[in-house]
């Protein structure tokens, strides 16, 4: 039987290898959209990703016969140790074939690295991080995934449970349409809400970018802080991400609630840009950039990407349906036609009675894992 060798990157071959798997192993999947080769860049590079001022990853290849057949990241997120005390490491970057052996071989490597750093718990896939794409997809295998969203063939879960991984925490996509509309019943409360509270729903001011981004980032650190496996992001990563999405937010799909004048909750949609990346293979230039400009002026679905309320405010679920309400009308009043919600916490029994009140539909799960070492 040919052996499989799982090896450290070392060379600039290597980091193509890695980077590139992925066109052969989604090969003739409809459904799959190819990630832009130069944000794959900028996520590996350990000299410019703010991930790596405070941890560390290494990242390997499977191969077989002198064929790359398999790849994944074993990695060891400090500040998730420290603010969730505990000694858990990810895996995450997982591609393999439909090979049981391969993907024995590549999770091995990242328990046994995650063992020789004192690590008594593997977990993922992450990557990084549960700011970042988080999950395997389990449910939902017939149709694209929205942006920012992770993507796999079926197989990976049975390639991943039969290594010795169980569930941990499902997260659920849901999905609204704006034939089924909002429930007049949530739009009653959210209106009501901003009635009695003296709250003030505002989109976002684009000309005060950065002081905007600050009192987001301020609510999310604080909003999530209780949420299973919330990591806070540091000023570094905040101001990463928001480089990455300042050309694509549509400053009416992101809005801030103020109680009082003071900022107390924010919602982030994005329209999905996945629509037009399907089109261009990964290459933003010379020529994807034109594709990407034509097809995005045709994108009628969005992504609520991220909602939060300060800790202090969360018991009062109207904020929220303020938001949500506020998101989808405003949605519709610039096109679009259906929204996707993700993720959602299984475990966050508030958020997801409010998602169904408002008659979003869970359309795709997601799975993160985790084995004992």
């Amino acid at each position: 039987m040919p052996t499989i060798e799982v090896i450290p990157i070392t060379s600039s071959r290597e980091w193509r290898e890695f980077m590139l798997l992925p066109w052969r192993i989604y090969h003739g999947d409809p459904h799959w959209v190819p990630p832009l080769i130069m944000d794959l860049k900028k996520l590996l590079d350990k000299k410019k990703h703010p991930f790596f001022q405070h941890s560390t990853a290494d990242f390997f290849l499977a191969r077989r016969n002198g064929e790359t057949v398999g790849r994944i990241a074993a990695i060891l997120n400090n500040n998730h140790n420290k603010f969730h005390n505990q000694r858990c490491a990810f895996f995450g970057f997982f591609e393999s074939i439909n090979d049981q052996a391969v993907a024995k071989a590549l999770l091995e490597k990242a328990a046994d690295w995650a063992r020789e750093r004192g690590m008594t718990v593997l977990r993922g896939p992450a990557n990084y991080s549960s700011n970042d794409t988080f999950g395997l997809l389990v449910e939902g295998f017939d149709s694209s995934p929205v942006i920012l969203m992770t993507y796999n063939p079926r197989y990976y879960v049975e390639l991943i449970e039969k290594t010795g991984f169980g569930k941990v925490m499902d997260l659920y996509a849901w999905w609204l349409t704006k034939e089924q509309g909002v429930n007049p019943r949530v739009l009653r409360v959210g209106e009501k809400v901003l009635q009695d509270e003296n709250l003030r729903l505002r989109t976002m001011n684009m000309k005060n970018f950065w002081g905007e981004v600050e009192i987001i980032k301020k609510i999310y650190n604080d909003a999530w802080s209780a949420n299973w496996g919330f990591v806070p992001m540091t000023d570094a990563e905040f101001e990463f991400l928001a480089k990455d999405l300042k050309p694509v937010v549509d400053p009416r799909l992101a809005l801030v609630a103020e109680k009082d004048g003071e900022p107390v909750g924010f919602a982030l949609s994005l329209p999905d840009f996945n629509l037009a990346l399907k089109k261009i293979n990964g290459r933003l230039l010379p020529f994807g950039v034109f594709k990407v400009l034509y097809h995005s002026r045709r994108i009628k679905q969005m992504r609520v990407i991220t909602l939060g309320v300060v800790k202090k405010l969360q018991n009062h679920s109207g904020i929220g349906a303020a938001l949500y309400t506020e998101t989808f009308r405003q949605g519709l009043a610039a096109g679009f036609e259906t929204a996707d919600f993700s993720w959602t916490l299984e475990s966050n029994t508030l958020i997801n009675r409010s998602m169904k009140l408002i008659g979003a539909q869970i359309y795709k799960r997601y799975r993160v894992y985790e084995k004992p070492l």
